[in-house]
């Protein structure tokens, strides 16, 4: 790194961030400041839990503070303009930023999307990508502006979506990806390497953030969209549907061509066949019963012995 580390605030929440914080400490630049949501209870024993950023910022003994509320709040205001960072780096922090933050430092607010901006602007960018059916994706470093996700692009950086990724395999990948090229946009904007490139507004999509009901099996959709649905709303909210009245998540299937009604089950040998929109059918792997585990679907045949012609959804 020439001449002086950049003094920079760091503001992230999810683990997607981490590896950005990583890259950035085993960097060398100065981290004035961690700023990441507060702890939440979390799980069935809503013990409190600390964000996977706090957790690591934590053991690089980093300066950390944990706003409840950022816009109006004097407090923390003042005590980031008391340390005048050059830049402030965004990852997932999980609040809009306001505007007396984003004209803070002179480098801007920097943030690290996972989508190939303009599209899938959005707090799951991700998800929608593979539950869309995307065959690439790609990580956007861009300065932040006051509307969601429109600031003018740094860099940019596409990635292969392989058939079998998931969000959480995809958003791994990506992370790192993502910590990569911020090391580098960083590095060419303060030798003033990079020109500022406006964002195409018309091409814009969205990615919103994800609701309990977008995992609902839709029998209507092909098999191979409601594959890419289950494999991108992975862990959450899931693909379900209902069977003898109660709840059944499909954590992963394959496609086949026959031709079968719509949400009707066929059974050939230990082989679980739905019927779906267009002609194509689900082929169940993996699935879990309301109050169950997750099992094979093998074990679900055996142990549920679904009868042909039997309907899910009902």
């Amino acid at each position: 790194m020439v001449g002086e580390p950049l003094n920079l605030v760091f503001a992230g929440t999810p683990p997607f961030a981490v590896p950005s914080l990583n890259s950035l400490a085993g960097a060398g630049f100065k981290i004035s400041l961690v700023v990441t949501q507060p702890d939440r209870p979390k799980g069935r024993g809503m013990e409190v839990a600390h964000s996977p950023v706090k957790q690591r910022a934590t053991e690089l003994g980093l300066p950390l503070t944990q706003p409840e509320k950022i816009k109006n709040n004097l407090e923390f205001r003042s005590q980031l303009e008391s340390l005048r960072p050059q830049a402030i780096i965004v990852v997932g922090y999980g609040r809009l930023i306001p505007q007396w933050m984003l004209d803070l430092p002179p480098l801007g607010n920097i943030n690290v999307h996972a989508s190939l901006l303009p599209k899938y602007r959005g707090a799951a960018p991700i998800q929608w990508a593979i539950a869309n059916g995307e065959g690439e994706t790609g990580v956007t470093i861009m300065k932040i502006d006051a509307g969601l996700d429109t600031g003018d692009i740094l860099l940019q950086r596409s990635m292969r979506i392989e058939e079998d990724d998931t969000s959480e395999t995809l958003s791994l990948r990506m992370a790192h990806l993502g910590a990569d090229l911020l090391l580098e946009t960083i590095n060419r904007l303060r030798k003033g390497e990079i020109a500022l490139r406006p964002q195409d507004h018309s091409r814009a999509s969205l990615a919103p953030l994800l609701k309990k009901e977008d995992g609902i099996i839709d029998f209507k959709r092909t098999a191979q969209e409601i594959c890419n649905r289950l494999r991108g709303f992975q862990p959450w909210p899931g693909a379900f549907t209902s069977f003898r009245g109660k709840l059944l998540h499909i954590w992963s299937a394959s496609t086949d061509l026959k031709n079968l009604p719509q949400a009707e089950i066929t059974i050939e040998d230990e082989r679980m066949l739905v019927g779906c929109g267009a002609g194509t059918t689900l082929v169940p792997e993996q699935l879990q019963p309301e109050g169950k585990k997750r099992m094979s679907v093998r074990d679900f045949v055996h142990g549920y012995h679904p009868r042909p012609g039997e309907v899910l959804g009902r």
